[in-house]
């Protein structure tokens, strides 16, 4: 009896076991492969959040922050404010130089910067002598009010960097203007080079004697600070360093036509 019944049973057990033994190998099919590759379109928002954040810093890398001081914090140190005051000064000197030395439209206006060094003391040539057109080739200066400064006249006509060769006849100076050839233009050129050369030198100094004046006032004042300060200065200085390449760079167009 109860071998009959061990008989009927065994069917019942191979068949579980079989079902234990293929469970795990089952189990083990649905498990997914590792990526090779993450699935970032599955991360947390705050990891996607880093990871633009990297990529900004990343991107950024390599530009110099700027800085923007307040300039009545550091007064006590330097006054800003007249450190760019200076520094704009300078530019706007180099334009009033490319007008009024560096224009090819002929017109006795073209003639009034031009300062007379005399025994009394320095004047504009308008206020010495009469400027005229005699005709669209020459500039006629009467001096018959001041014939005394005839010859100090002519002189800075010679010396000023508009290429002039005055011809004095008694109290009139004859200016003859020069002819507008691409020689000339390209001469212009080379003189707005060297006015704006100058201007760089101007705002280099400028700079430096800001500088200085910053290292005596370190007493009493953070290392970060006067970095800072320092650093202010510069952005400064280049920005109107680029300014000056601007105005180079329009007036050689403007000369080359």
């Amino acid at each position: 009896m109860a071998l009959n019944q061990l008989n009927l049973l065994r069917p019942l057990l191979c068949q579980s076991l079989v079902r234990q033994v293929r469970c795990p190998l089952a189990a083990t099919s649905r498990v997914r492969p590792p990526l090779l590759y993450p699935d970032t379109t599955s991360l947390p928002a705050a990891y996607a959040r880093l990871y633009a954040t990297k990529k900004a810093k990343a991107k950024a890398k390599g530009q110099s922050a700027k800085v923007n001081i307040n300039s009545a914090l550091v007064e006590d140190i330097i006054s800003l404010d007249e450190v760019e005051a200076d520094m704009r000064a300078v530019l706007d000197a180099l334009k009033d130089d490319f007008t009024r030395n560096l224009s090819i439209r002929t017109s006795p206006g073209a003639l009034d910067h031009i300062v007379v060094t005399t025994r009394d003391g320095k004047f504009p040539l308008k206020q010495l002598g009469q400027v005229s057109m005699k005709s669209p080739q020459v500039i006629m200066v009467n001096m018959s009010s001041f014939p005394e400064a005839t010859a100090a006249a002519a002189r800075a006509l010679s010396e000023s960097s508009m290429n002039l060769n005055p011809e004095v006849d008694g109290t009139i100076i004859k200016v003859p203007v020069p002819k507008v050839t691409r020689e000339y233009r390209e001469n212009l050129t080379k003189v707005a080079k060297q006015l704006s050369n100058k201007a760089k030198d101007s705002l280099r100094r400028v700079r430096s004697n800001a500088v200085t004046q910053i290292k005596k006032a370190k007493e009493g004042h953070s290392e970060d600070t006067i970095r800072l300060v320092e650093k202010q200065i510069q952005q400064l200085s280049d920005k109107i360093s680029a300014d000056i390449d601007k105005q180079l760079a329009a007036k050689t167009k403007e000369l080359l036509g």
